[in-house]
């Protein structure tokens, strides 16, 4: 046994020896191959740090390769960081490193991260540099690093402190909460609001939109054919509080939340005085709820509400109107999704009116009615709507009319309806189709 290990320590070291004879090559017909000749990165906020990106670079020769230096072509001027196998380009140093070594048939990681400086100007800015590998040949080669810096305002955790107009060409960042306090309205007027990380608006005065966006603040890709953009969990979404009244948003889009894309909280019920009233929105692509209303009186006018981990729309009590609304329950990325509609009078619900609307998805049922408490009233109508849920030919009957009873067994249903719902690219238009059987219905 004991000279089998040794013959077997033998062979290692014979083997760390033949590694450390490899030979290294100053021939200048020795090169080295890189797995890309230009990194694109994706657009970048000033001031904010990108994704870290990385590519190999390789020596596939019968030798080994020394570099004399890794370099940035215009050293600290664009923002660029790079890391080359471990070591960092110090930006204090003239931004490279020097004596490197790449084994004969081996590789080596290059990871790229860039913070760009202001660019003072609207649009975003193209942004270049070279890393520069020159060999102990004297060899030159290049990787070209390519970006756009975008100007940005930041945001962080700010309340106002009056009555606030923002009509803003330049994108802001929102960073921790925005808060509007009561007796204070925000109005914001084409402009767009990308948020951090659990970024969110929280609402206690009023909040009034107009053609404005509000999104996550990832600018870049989880893989190669999807923009984080595609991806919900992004923020937090926006939040009306108890003191919080007549909120309008009109062509606002709201979009990738992690929680509720827009809760409105329980408050003592008005019927004469629209809590929220939401005219044209897109709210789409959320890991929780879509629109949550506990007690309100909300008003969803050509509103599309699509794509959430749980109810697209979820109304516990109060009053609500929904008319000529797409609520359609496609949500990619959780089989256990909530349904399209939610109604219930765990709150009384003095009236649920949904007109000329569509309310569709996956599952065979998706409009769900639950009258938790026989003693409150649990009023609601459809009217003129595209419903897909088993028709309704119980004493409640009367509750409906005019209303396409959407099967799972007809020719055109579910995601048929729509010009283009694309799972593996998570890219959906919620247009009509051409056959589809809701014509005339619907936001669009």
């Amino acid at each position: 046994m004991m000279k089998r290990i040794f013959y077997f320590l033998l062979l290692i070291s014979a083997l760390i020896a033949c590694e450390d004879d490899d030979s290294f090559s100053s021939s200048s017909s020795l090169r080295l191959t890189f797995e890309t000749d230009t990194l694109q990165m994706d657009t970048v906020f000033s001031r904010s740090a990108s994704s870290t990106y990385s590519f190999w670079v390789y020596n596939n020769n019968s030798d080994g390769l020394r570099l004399s230096s890794v370099r940035l072509a215009k050293g600290n001027q664009t923002g660029f960081r790079v890391n080359v196998d471990g070591a960092y380009l110090d930006n204090s140093n003239g931004s490279l490193v020097n004596d490197l070594e790449i084994r004969r048939k081996d590789s080596i990681l290059v990871f790229v991260e860039l913070t760009p400086a202001d660019t003072r100007q609207l649009e975003p800015r193209s942004l270049d540099d070279d890393l520069v590998f020159t060999l102990e040949s004297g060899t030159v080669q290049k990787v070209n690093l390519r970006a756009w810096a975008w100007d940005a305002e930041r945001w962080e955790n700010l309340t106002l402190q009056r009555d606030t107009t923002i009509s803003s060409s330049r994108p802001i960042i929102v960073f921790g909460r925005l808060t509007i306090p009561q007796n204070v309205t925000l109005t914001l007027k084409n402009t767009t609001l990308f948020f951090h990380h659990q970024a969110r608006i929280d609402v206690y005065g009023t909040l009034i939109t107009d053609s404005c966006l509000l999104r996550g603040d990832r600018l870049d890709r989880m893989f190669s054919y999807l923009p984080y953009d595609r991806v919900s969990g992004q923020w937090g979404g926006v939040r009306f509080f108890e003191t919080s009244t007549k909120n309008v948003l009109i062509d606002t889009e709201i979009r990738n939340t992690g929680d509720d894309a827009i809760l409105c909280d329980s408050a003592a019920f008005d019927a004469n005085t629209l809590r929220l009233d939401l005219l044209r929105c897109v709210i789409h692509n959320g890991e929780a709820m879509g629109v949550f209303c506990r007690n309100a009186n909300v008003r969803l006018q050509e509103c599309q509400i699509t794509n959430m981990g749980g109810q697209c729309v979820s109304i516990e009590g109060g009053q609500a109107q929904i008319r000529r609304c797409t609520i359609a329950q496609f949500y990619p990325f959780d089989a256990d999704r909530g349904a399209a509609l939610l109604f219930t009078n765990t709150l009384p619900l003095h009236a649920l009116l949904c007109d000329s609307s569509i309310i569709t998805g996956y599952a065979d049922d998706v409009v769900m009615g639950i009258q938790t408490d026989t003693t409150q009233v649990f009023e609601y109508r459809f009217m003129h709507s595209l419903l897909r849920t088993p028709k309704v030919e119980t004493a409640d009957s009367v509750r409906f009319s005019g209303i396409i009873w959407e099967s799972p067994k007809d020719s055109i249903q579910g995601k048929r309806q729509f010009r283009l719902i694309d799972e593996d690219n998570l890219i959906y238009d919620f247009h009509l189709d051409s056959l589809s059987t809701a014509r005339g219905l619907g936001c669009y």
